[in-house]
């Protein structure tokens, strides 16, 4: 008989009992091993972005100075720059870059839920085998590579490409539209990229929705689009919520597309942060940069894990 030993942590007021298993134990090494890959591979390299976010860039190898110095024994001098910190929130290049990719995360976001939600509503209700087929094709565009699927939109958006091309046929327009360098075409390009994260996450919940709900709703005189949007909507708003939140996650520090799609007007946080970074050879801003991205990313997770726990 393996000896076990139960300790007890106190949160928000409710006692909650935890299981402390031994090392030799395989649960112990199905826990750890996960955790030992969140600290070596996420926590500690973010630690290193956020210590170099507050140091001065200089000209050498590393571009950087250190924030920990020792001037004079057994002195230890922690010297902290926020020059970086400030200059995003007062320079107007930074703040429209950032301006300009919520703007477009956001329009993503929602163009995303408009076609992914009746989407996955509609594969929802087919046969099983039409389900598999349909969600086979919705995953097709992840078997090619990300960067062949830009260029693809490259072609068909180009002055002489076959958008142009119909609407010219079809005496629709009158002279080639530039979409190539409009942010249309960079919330377009985002759309059809991450759609299926939005399709999934809505398919999924709908899947684990009682029907029983929606007979009964219908029992006690609902019509169909009353049920809807008072039956499930609700229901699925987990599914919403997360898919959402995988779009704008994905969009706002997005670089490639709008650099091949967008164009040089395009100023966008993912393409300031390239700039910065491989440019300019400023780490200390890229890392400012990117730490406050995973602010606005992070934040909108964290209200949602607050909002389904109470």
């Amino acid at each position: 008989m393996k000896l076990k030993s139960l300790a007890f942590i106190i949160t928000g007021g409710k006692r909650k009992f935890i299981e402390i298993t031994k090392p030799g134990d395989s649960k112990f090494w199905m826990g750890i091993i996960p955790i030992l890959w969140i600290v070596i591979f996420f926590i500690f390299p973010l630690f290193i972005i956020f210590k170099i976010s507050f140091s001065e860039s200089i000209f050498g190898i590393p571009p950087f100075t250190e924030i920990l110095n020792f001037a004079k024994e057994h002195i230890l001098e922690i010297k902290l720059n926020f020059r970086n910190y400030i200059s995003i929130f007062r320079d107007s290049y930074y703040l429209s870059a950032f301006i300009n990719s919520l703007y477009l995360s956001t329009v993503a976001t929602i163009l995303c839920f408009l076609i992914g939600f009746p989407m996955a509503y509609g594969i929802h209700g087919l046969n099983d085998r039409l389900k598999t087929v349909l969600l086979l094709l919705v995953s097709l565009s992840f078997w090619s590579s990300f960067l062949i699927r830009i260029y693809s939109w490259m072609s068909l958006l180009s002055v002489h490409g076959a958008v142009n091309s119909i609407l010219l046929k079809f005496g629709v327009i009158s002279a080639p539209i530039q979409f190539i360098g409009t942010y249309y075409a960079v919330c377009l390009g985002m759309v059809f990229c991450y759609l299926p994260f939005m399709i999934f996450p809505v398919y999924a919940v709908l899947e684990k929705v009682d029907k029983s709900y929606i007979e009964v709703a219908y029992d006690l005189g609902c019509r169909p689009t009353k049920t809807f949007w008072k039956v499930t909507i609700p229901l699925s708003s987990s599914g919403i919520v997360t898919g959402s939140i995988l779009v704008f996650s994905a969009s706002i520090g997005e670089f490639v597309i709008p650099e091949l799609l967008g164009g040089a007007d395009a100023v966008t946080f993912g393409r300031v942060l390239w700039t910065e970074f491989f440019s300019n050879l400023d780490w200390t801003m890229a890392c400012a940069l990117s730490m406050c991205m995973m602010f606005f990313i992070i934040l909108p997770i964290f209200i949602f894990q607050k909002r389904t726990r109470s």
